[in-house]
């Protein structure tokens, strides 16, 4: 097995939406012969875009997964998702693969989501190879890709291949590490010509470069060259690049045409000289790191280990649980333990996927396999099973927090439960969604990583379990505090023959500043209310508190002190001060000045910088308060104060303002008064709905 491994690849394509990964993965899956004929993403036919959401938005919203055989060598492949709507998971994926495949748009070069994703998959520090795709249309540049990934990215790339021609004319590449040059036919297929007479000095020049970049990464090979160039031979060449591209001091950047079927062949070629096996590391053993700062050497001949990294659903298998194996051989049957369950899990079928199709392993499978198991009971996606004599957890990357909620109902009356079952499922696949109850106004939400991202799996809901489910803006978390101080009593007395109730409380109330929270101070002296019924005081004003008095939002960041009081010996109860408590709370308020708090928000934007007018402008108008901005290759950053109202729709509005450029994050940061316009409105909003 160890031969396998050696030469297993198992690598993940990524970039922006809409540069070409898709059909990148359609060519490499074509050339390699792991699919019959060349799909189109505008025809519906891709082997890793099937899901009817993907067709119909012609852009994957879930990772496509994918094995084959190059020269014998089996390669697993899987393309993600570019939308920043459908990637949230990309550390999962990042995790469970050894190199990158990392596409860049030779139209519209490096974007802001470049950068993002780049920025993701540095923290992972994988080998990767740089794509420069779309070398055949008509406003493809390549230099103004070349330089985005040099200037934005800040990445030093190591020219692989340069392309020959460009637009109409691309037709092949010059190896410069081979120095030789390549045409490509519509099939797929590479033939060697000689290298373009006007191309000769150039390749010249930049083999030399290529040279010294090489012998840089290695001392021993650096020796050689400086005594004598000619005693480098081309296998000194590429093993020196292998380990330096393994290391991530080289990044090779490839040309390709994923429409016409150009470069694919070249692109396996390089993933199998350049990636790393499995078991490759730079210098030593490679280990996975445990939750517990363990480590797990990854070894076919140590005990079983696997992470779930994906779960997905198959209309035949049922539910699939998409699995790295991180060390040891897995077979069928095997039974392995789930440490976060704690459930001792048995296989059944092995499986690789290949999109929708799935393809039954008979041979053990080592480190590196992506595979997936059929229904396991108790396990989800995170989940790390091992052998039970000896435990291991994978250390989890860490996943970003939903960036937007809607609130859900059922189109249907009386589908309540179905609804939420039907969304429940569908979290099980998509650990970046989040299904909640808001406790103040009793919304189900439903919280993803945009809007595309809720209304697809809104589409899969209705589609897979046949339930409609209409989404509408959550209700905004307002709040309420007071202004000033003020004495008051509550009083709570009520005799209806035999025991009455009786309690008496006498408090002072005032406002704190922002973000302090309630505070409940206990100031009985004399013993004027007992002990016992004091608690029941504070509980009363907490629940008349949390009702609201404006608008019916929490009231927060204030104080109540209990000065005084009186009981009776026998009709004072805990609920009669309780009850004491919440007039006492709402006798103060009308002497005190209620105010509305809205929630603000803490939003960074990053355009190109031609749109950062447009997008204060915008940000302004939505009553936000720019903080500032900061520019770094032609990519704009800006970081805005706005409430949080104003922001329902921003998604929709910064994608057509920048020609689906600009990419935003935003979380809670504070509340602050909301002005008497937003005020007044909410309040005569509540008013309506009570009455209604």
């Amino acid at each position: 097995m160890l031969d396998v491994l050696k030469n297993q690849r198992t690598y993940a394509l990524i970039g922006h939406g809409g540069c070409g990964k898709t059909s990148v993965a359609e060519m490499l899956l074509y050339v390699a012969g792991a699919v019959p004929k060349l799909g189109k993403i505008e025809d519906g036919n891709t082997a890793l875009d099937y899901e009817p959401e993907e067709i119909k938005r012609r852009g994957s919203v879930q990772p496509g997964f994918a094995t084959f055989q190059w020269n014998k060598n089996r390669h697993f492949l899987i393309d993600t998702p570019g939308d920043l709507s459908f990637n949230g998971d990309l550390g999962y994926i990042l995790a469970a693969v050894d190199a990158v495949i990392f596409v860049v748009d030779a139209v519209d070069g490096v974007k802001p989501l470049t950068r993002k994703l780049w920025q993701e998959v540095s923290k992972f520090r994988l080998p990767t190879i740089f794509l420069i795709t779309k070398m055949d249309r008509d406003r493809a540049d390549y230099d103004m890709a070349l330089s985005g990934i040099k200037n934005q990215l800040g990445v030093k790339p190591f020219l692989q291949n340069i392309p020959i021609g460009k637009a109409d004319s691309f037709s092949g590449v010059v190896n410069i590490v081979e120095n030789k040059a390549y045409a490509f036919d519509a099939t797929g297929k590479v033939s060697e010509i000689a290298i373009p007479a006007d191309m000769k000095d150039e390749v010249e020049g930049m083999r030399e470069t290529m040279m010294e970049e090489i012998a840089v990464c290695d001392e021993t090979l650096m020796e050689r060259y400086l005594e004598d160039p000619e005693s480098v031979s081309l296998d000194d060449l590429v093993a020196a690049t292998r380990k330096a591209v393994v290391c991530g001091e080289l990044y090779p950047v490839m040309v390709a045409s994923g429409l016409k079927c150009m470069g694919g062949q070249r692109i396996l070629d390089a993933a199998q000289l350049f990636f790393p096996s499995p078991l490759d590391t730079p210098v030593g053993e490679k280990t996975v790191d445990g939750e517990d700062e363990s480590l797990l050497t990854v070894t076919p001949s140590g005990p079983p280990a696997c992470f779930v990294f994906k779960t997905m659903f198959d209309q035949f298998a049922g539910q699939l649980s998409v699995m790295r194996v991180l060390s040891g051989t897995i077979a069928q049957d095997a039974a392995l333990l789930n440490t976060r369950s704690d459930a001792r899990e048995r296989f059944g079928s092995i499986l690789y996927l290949n999109g929708a199709q799935n393809q039954q392993v008979k041979e053990p499978v080592g480190p590196g396999a992506i595979i997936a198991v059929a229904k396991l009971k108790e396990t989800k996606t995170g989940d790390t099973l091992c052998d039970e004599k000896k435990p291991f957890t994978m250390l989890k990357p860490k996943l970003p927090e939903p960036m937007i909620s809607y609130a859900m109902a059922p189109a249907e009356k009386g589908d309540e439960d179905k609804a939420y079952q039907a969304m429940a499922k569908l979290l099980d696949e998509d650990v970046t969604l989040r299904l909640t109850r808001n406790e103040e106004t009793g919304d189900m939400l439903i919280s993803g990583m945009g809007q595309s991202h809720v209304e697809a799996l809104v589409e899969k809901a209705k589609r897979r379990f046949k339930v409609g489910v209409v989404l509408k803006a959550p209700t905004i978390p307002y709040r309420e505090t007071v202004r000033g101080k003020a004495e008051v009593q509550g009083r709570h007395k009520k005799q209806t023959g035999g025991r009455g109730q009786f309690g008496d409380c006498w408090i002072r109330m005032e406002g704190k500043a922002r973000g302090e929270g309630y505070e409940f101070v206990d100031a009985i002296v004399g013993g004027s209310i007992p002990r016992q019924y004091i608690p029941a005081v504070d509980k009363g004003v907490q629940e008349a508190a949390a009702r609201g008095v404006l608008a019916g939002y929490p009231m927060v960041d204030f104080r109540v002190e209990l000065f005084d009081g009186s009981f009776h010996t026998v009709d004072s109860s805990e609920m009669a001060f309780k009850i004491a408590g919440s007039v006492a709370f709402k006798a103060a308020c009308e002497k005190l000045k209620i105010v509305l708090l809205e929630p603000i928000a803490l939003v960074s934007v990053s355009i190109p910088d031609s749109f950062m007018g447009d997008v204060i402008g915008d940000l302004s108008s939505r009553r936000g308060k720019v903080l500032g901005s900061d520019s770094t290759g032609g990519v704009t950053e800006v970081q805005a104060h706005v409430p949080m109202s104003e922001m329902q729709e921003y998604a929709k509005t910064l994608g057509s303002m920048t020609g689906g450029q600009g990419a935003f994050t935003m979380g809670f940061d504070h509340y602050e008064d909301a002005p008497p316009p937003v005020a007044e409105k909410v309040i005569a909003e509540h008013k309506k709905a009570k009455e209604e």
